[in-house]
């Protein structure tokens, strides 16, 4: 069967938006904020640092929120996404949190987002709650039980078991480390090479189907 229905599913941070938590370290000064999943693949611990951090620095969901309420998508990324939507069905899976990204999945045209919940408590973040264990995965792969294709793109540790699992994977713009510890997925680092690598993999994928 030619023309199987596909599914793009991309990385938030990195990829359509910059990094809200580098945003964070930028407007307190706080410089180990800035370390995300591009630097650290345990995203446990990397949360656990984190909201360790903020209750050390007195710092609540607000703070967080205002620096997402300044925020815009990456230069290039609305465009990259309207020369998609004709042509695919477009999911945002990411490890941010929904009390946060709402601001811009409006900017972005809402997009279908999967991601986390923060737990809060007199605006103080205490923890966070994870949709599933490898959710990024999970969501890849009940996505393909429906009979969907999924290509995916991301830029981080994070992103690698969505990308192994996706019938195509792709990096975007990947720090040196991710790079060479996956030397085998396609690399490319602007919109118009990440549209040229979906639009390549989805006729790669109409040629295998049967």
């Amino acid at each position: 069967m030619r023309g199987v229905v596909k599914l793009v599913c991309l990385d938030l941070e990195g990829v359509l938006v910059p990094e809200i938590w580098v945003g964070l370290a930028d407007r307190t000064g706080i410089d180990a904020l800035r370390r995300t999943t591009r630097d650290n693949p345990d995203y446990d611990v990397l949360m656990s640092d984190r909201i360790r951090l903020l209750d050390e620095h007195g710092l609540e969901i607000s703070d967080l929120q205002q620096v997402v309420s300044e925020m815009k998508p990456l230069r290039g990324a609305l465009s990259f996404l309207k020369r998609l939507e004709p042509q695919f069905q477009i999911v945002v899976l990411s490890d941010t949190f929904y009390e946060l990204a709402m601001p811009l999945m409006k900017i972005l045209g809402w997009p279908t987002l999967l991601c986390h919940r923060l737990i809060t408590e007199g605006g103080r973040i205490i923890g966070y709650q994870q949709r599933q264990e490898d959710p990024k995965r999970s969501a890849v792969t009940a996505f393909q039980s429906l009979n969907l294709r999924v290509i995916a793109a991301g830029d981080s540790y994070n992103d690698i078991s969505m990308l192994t699992q996706a019938d195509d994977g792709i990096l975007f713009r990947p720090p040196p480390g991710v790079m060479a510890d996956y030397p085998d997925f396609k690399v490319v680092n602007n919109y118009q090479a990440l549209g040229d690598a979906i639009e390549a993999a989805s006729e790669r994928l109409d040629g295998n189907s049967v």
